[in-house]
């Protein structure tokens, strides 16, 4: 094993990257509610999206650790689940099982273009600054929504959405939940997202805003409600608008991915000439858990930045990967405390999972309109229009407008181009 995973080599141990993976997991466990809880807004079963989840990061974190060898662990994104959840089936009007359908033909590209070298390609086609500002808007969204489910954020027909009932005792316990979390986060709490749901959930019963969970540990619920839904459907893959969806799970993913696993490998100081060796074995990895989580019912797999946690605990070899993987599994086995994750009690994490995501914002070139417009029109789109496909496609469509207009057009790639063309087609003949 120490041969294998070269603990020896890269200075750790056993005891070490056990301790890291504990902490990775602990960083990400609030995936295994927060999921359920917003692709249930779809109709989906959420206790058989619950052991998808964890079935899908169980199965990409043992990929990654064994494959590519690599203490990053994967799970359902966010973002990527309000998209599926939000975008594609209440706003486009997909049902959720041609959503999954999507989820698998994304994940199947994905794969292709990894280990083609041609994902490469057209990464450096889009511009960085669309880039950050594609994560910050995804991060805006998120925390939008999260601020609806408080109701903190509320419908108000002469201002469209207004400030909520602060008394509202259900909106207080979500409050809570956002200063608690964000009082764990400054203390340097590697799980202050999941404690902080934790904290909010057992506030809630004890004051009896939500009723206690049945048990604690049960058998592992069943995934027939949404198992092999994604390959049921695959004849409907053939039609415009979910062609438009796809594009946009992979685009999406393309941008989390890498900059997850570029982020950390500077952490952990992997890059080697700045590059990441065995970097298509990464990449892939999560492409080939998008397929099975699709099959298995759940939306997009990807890299987890909270990986960084375990990292920073000393991880530095796969085999943390292998412990975090464990752990998803066994996770499995407390599905009755879904009961508990309510609205409220997933608000503050998404409210707080939208702060960390924006902090792309602040490496954005302000100072330079045509990189501001762009950027600016991406994030305030994605929650405005409640649509991260939109958010995303106003920015492809302004960016080589502004630079074309200020001179500077032989800077945008070619596919750049094809792209403004694309998302051109996009709102003349699909946008409703």
């Amino acid at each position: 094993m120490d041969r294998y995973f070269r603990m020896t080599a890269l200075g750790t141990n056993v005891r070490r990257e056990t301790v890291a993976g504990m902490t990775t997991f602990l960083a990400m466990a609030y995936i295994l509610f927060v999921n359920p809880s917003i692709l249930g807004e779809t109709g989906m079963d959420t206790d058989a999206v619950f052991v998808a989840t964890g079935l899908a990061a169980a199965m990409g974190t043992m990929i990654m650790g064994l494959w590519a060898r690599y203490p990053i662990a994967l799970a359902p994104g966010m973002g990527l689940n309000a998209f599926f959840a939000f975008t594609v089936v209440l706003v486009m009007g997909i049902d959720w099982q041609v959503a999954l359908v999507g989820t698998l033909v994304s994940g199947v590209l994905f794969f292709i273009l990894a280990v083609s070298g041609v994902r490469e390609a057209i990464i450096n086609a889009i511009p960085f600054q669309l880039k950050l500002a594609t994560g910050a808007g995804i991060g805006m969204f998120i925390a939008f929504i999260g601020l609806q489910n408080a109701e903190i954020i509320v419908p108000y027909e002469a201002t469209y959405v207004t400030l909520g009932d602060l008394g509202r005792p259900l909106t207080l316990l979500a409050i809570f939940g956002v200063l608690v979390t964000a009082v764990l986060l400054l203390r340097g709490f590697k799980g202050a997202v999941f404690y902080g749901m934790i904290l909010t959930g057992a506030l809630g019963v004890i004051t009896g805003l939500i009723d206690p969970p049945p048990a604690v540990v049960s058998s592992v619920p069943s995934l027939a409600p949404t198992f092999g839904e994604a390959i049921v459907n695959l004849p409907e893959l053939l039609t415009a608008q979910l062609i438009v969806v796809v594009f946009t799970m992979l685009f999406v993913d393309f941008f989390d991915t890498s900059g997850v696993l570029i982020a950390i490998a500077n952490q952990a100081g992997f890059l080697k000439d700045g590059k990441l060796p065995r970097a298509n074995r990464a990449l892939a990895s999560d492409s080939i858990a998008t397929m099975g989580g699709a099959v298995l019912g759940t939306s997009t797999t990807t890299s987890y930045i909270e990986s960084s946690a375990g990292i920073a605990a000393g991880g530095r070899t796969g085999f943390a990967s292998v412990v975090t993987s464990v752990l998803f599994l066994l996770a499995l086995f407390f599905s009755p405390l879904l009961a508990v994750v309510t609205p409220e009690v997933t608000a503050p994490a998404l409210i707080i999972v939208g702060v960390l995501m924006a902090r792309g914002l602040g490496e954005i070139e302000w100072g330079k309109l045509e990189y501001a417009i762009p950027a600016f029109v991406t994030v305030l789109a994605m929650p405005l229009t409640f649509s991260i496909a939109n958010g995303i496609a106003l920015g492809l469509l302004l960016f080589p407008l502004m630079m074309v207009v200020k001179n500077r057009w032989r800077e945008v790639h070619p596919i750049g181009y094809v792209l403004f063309l694309v998302v051109a087609a996009y709102f003349i003949w699909l946008v409703e």
